[in-house]
């Protein structure tokens, strides 16, 4: 059995990493979302490795009080042309007159169209679920949006 998951492990990695899509090495812009009142955030992006990267989102809200800020490490995948599908885990600090802290994910798709038609711009929809690990977030709270990114 053992010996079966290992093969499977490395058949499953081989064929990842050989469908792996070029990203860019840094796309900055807006995620439009909606998860306790955060309506949109400056996102960056910067790639670690060939399907890899790293993204920090940054949220602002009552005139600069409550601040939102996300790290997540994300793994890319190529679906169809410049289509990707992309997955990854992180975390965050949550300060609305009490500093919280969380655990996140995010899955998602995006449109790449810098690919084909030289427009440095990547279009994305994900869902990124949160556990409130410390302070007022706490079980599950579900985050679905909407980025535009120009790539560089």
């Amino acid at each position: 059995m053992k010996k079966t998951l290992l093969v499977f492990g490395l058949f499953l990695a081989t064929t990842l990493s050989i469908n792996a899509q070029d990203i860019a090495d840094n796309s900055i812009g807006l995620r439009l979302g909606g998860n306790d009142g955060f309506g949109s955030e400056v996102t960056y992006q910067r790639k670690l490795e060939d399907n890899n990267r790293l993204e920090i989102n940054l949220g602002l809200r009552d005139s600069f009080n409550d601040v939102k800020l996300t790290g997540l490490y994300e793994w890319v995948w190529s679906l169809e042309n410049q289509f990707n599908w992309y997955a990854g885990a992180g975390a965050g600090i949550y300060d609305a007159n009490k500093t919280s802290i969380f655990a996140s994910g995010v899955v998602g798709v995006e449109y790449n169209f810098d690919i084909e038609n030289d427009i440095p711009l990547l279009i994305s929809l994900d869902y990124r679920p949160e556990i409130g690990i410390t302070g007022s977030l706490d079980g599950l709270n579900s985050d679905f949006g909407l980025s535009v990114r120009y790539q560089f």
